[in-house]
């Protein structure tokens, strides 16, 4: 089967890979037809080298539209031709974090991908439990679900209160996923980032009224949008160290931090002004089960419509060509599609 295998950093393989077959399936797992992946900001950072957590070789992909080919799985409703998202954290179920309901932090976490093989190929086979079907969704809009995962994710680490500001910093896939349901909560939206095209799609795709660049004096265009109150709720989406340090000066006294993006290396900040403000300061990682099964009827329903996203797509055959052309940032890429 056609695969594609991230050697190294910057070094793709076009490979021809053995297929599994409905025989090699254990208990509880379903063999899937990989049609669509979604490339995000682990794949980008995994190319580049700068992705922790992450081995090489290692077979990319966790971002999956799939069609199920066979189930070994007598308790699960799912049968041959369902369209399904894939819940790509393979958790134990049995771990402090698991026992807890916190399956996407669990102490074994896989998630495909990143530390075991992920869905760049035609097959793959994975846990029955982990696959969300949809019976309107194209599997275009399928493989976008565990993008919005992670913003849905996020907005279910704080309250979010109605009518409050909430300023999302960058405005990349991951700080676009925020939006939707920082929104359906009630939130007035604020985004912020240092490219003028994505604050742009911001204003025309997500209906945000508020967007400022960050290149600028931010802290003195939040005070004047705020009132000189500054936002009650912030959600960093950039991974960028100074960026996420920034954020402890630009949230109102008594707010949230929600640190979305992540890097490589520590964030520092002055434990005065932290405990002055009483700033509570949150993670957030992954999804888990009840955030695909909110998000998928979000999008049937219309509330979500990440299609807008897709700008760039790619036969798998012709990811290694046009790889290197679309990390350039005059490229303009919000989301990249690999069909298979």
């Amino acid at each position: 089967m056609n695969t594609l295998v991230l050697d190294q950093p910057e070094r793709f393989r076009f490979a021809q890979t053995t297929a599994p077959t409905p025989r090699d399936l254990q208990p509880g797992q379903a063999l899937v037809r990989v049609r669509h992946v979604g490339i995000c900001g682990t794949d980008w950072h995994a190319y580049r080298g700068r992705q922790p957590f992450f081995t090489y070789p290692r077979i990319l992909g966790h971002e999956l539209g799939v069609v199920v080919e066979a189930v070994n799985d007598p308790d699960s409703s799912l049968k041959p031709g369902d369209r399904c998202a894939v819940e790509p954290y393979l958790n134990c179920g049995t771990c402090v974090a698991c026992r807890r309901g916190k399956t996407n932090c669990c102490t074994s976490l896989q998630c495909l991908g990143v530390h075991t093989d992920g869905g760049m190929r035609e097959q793959i086979v994975v846990p029955a439990r982990k696959l969300h079907r949809s019976d309107r969704l194209t599997l275009e809009q399928l493989a976008l679900v565990e993008m919005l995962g992670i913003g849905c994710h996020a907005t279910e680490r704080t309250s979010v209160e109605r009518d409050e500001w909430a300023l999302v910093l960058g405005a990349g896939p991951i700080g676009l996923s925020v939006l939707p349901f920082a929104r359906a909560k009630g939130a007035r939206l604020i985004v912020a980032d240092v490219s003028e095209s994505r604050l742009k799609f911001c204003r025309e795709h997500m209906n945000v009224q508020h967007t400022i660049d960050a290149r600028g004096d931010l802290l003195a265009s939040l005070k004047d949008l705020t009132n000189g109150e500054l936002p009650t709720l912030i959600f960093d989406a950039t991974g960028n160290a100074q960026s996420m340090a920034r954020t402890f000066d630009l949230v109102a006294n008594g707010g949230r931090i929600v640190f979305v993006g992540l890097f490589v290396g520590s964030v520092t900040f002055d434990d005065p002004n932290f405990h002055r403000r009483e700033v509570t300061l949150l993670a957030t990682r992954n999804a888990t089960a009840s955030d695909f099964k909110r998000i998928i009827p979000m999008i049937e329903d219309g509330t979500i419509d990440s299609t807008k996203w897709i700008t760039h797509r790619a036969r798998c055959e012709e990811l290694i060509g046009v790889l290197p052309q679309w990390l350039d940032p005059g490229a303009g890429v919000i989301k990249a599609l690999v069909e298979f």
